[in-house]
């Protein structure tokens, strides 16, 4: 999206985090964007795995965004993520900004919880490679979890390749529930 449209904006949140995490967001932020691209990157601190309890400051959080930004698109955590903070983060997007476009996208992990996507975009493989290595050194911190590896991001983006046709043969996989054209 970068490369075709340079003017974007980016407003980049983290709900929670150590400050290792913290150095991670914004590296992975500076990674992914580059520096020609403006962008904010907001890091909160809501305390991580308790966010079912901490459910209405989140939502006002979130509604404070609504009244500053505007966005085109928001990208947040698919609605049937295991991860209760994960879950509670993408259905209180969707509330707080019901007249978006909202695709939601997956994180592998040990609970399983892939699904099947409706959107797709078609990745080359220069930019395969570069969200796989960007992914690997920005979030140092996962490097232990068994998951976190260049052959489970590389499979799933040759799995939505292979479910949308992409020309490429990578594809990353979104879930929209609405979208009006």
């Amino acid at each position: 999206m970068i490369r075709e449209n340079p003017n974007l904006e980016f407003y980049w949140v983290v709900f929670s985090s150590t400050p290792q995490r913290k150095r991670e967001a914004h590296e992975a932020a500076r990674m992914f964007l580059g520096a020609s691209v403006r962008s904010r990157v907001v890091i909160r601190n809501f305390r991580d795995s308790f966010f079912p309890y901490e459910g209405k400051a989140i939502k006002q959080f979130l509604e404070s965004i609504k009244k500053r930004y505007q966005p085109d698109l928001i990208l947040t955590h698919y609605r049937d993520d295991l991860h209760q903070d994960h879950r509670l983060i993408s259905e209180l997007t969707v509330h707080a900004f019901r007249n978006h476009l909202i695709l939601e996208y997956e994180i592998p992990k040990y609970d399983g919880d892939l699904g099947s996507p409706n959107f797709f975009m078609g990745l080359d493989e220069a930019l395969c490679k570069r969200k796989i290595s960007n992914i690997l050194r920005a979030f140092r911190s996962q490097a232990a979890k068994q998951w976190f590896s260049e052959d489970t991001f590389r499979a799933i983006l040759h799995m939505r390749g292979m479910e949308s046709n992409a020309e490429g043969k990578c594809a990353e996989g979104f879930y929209c529930r609405k979208a009006v054209v």
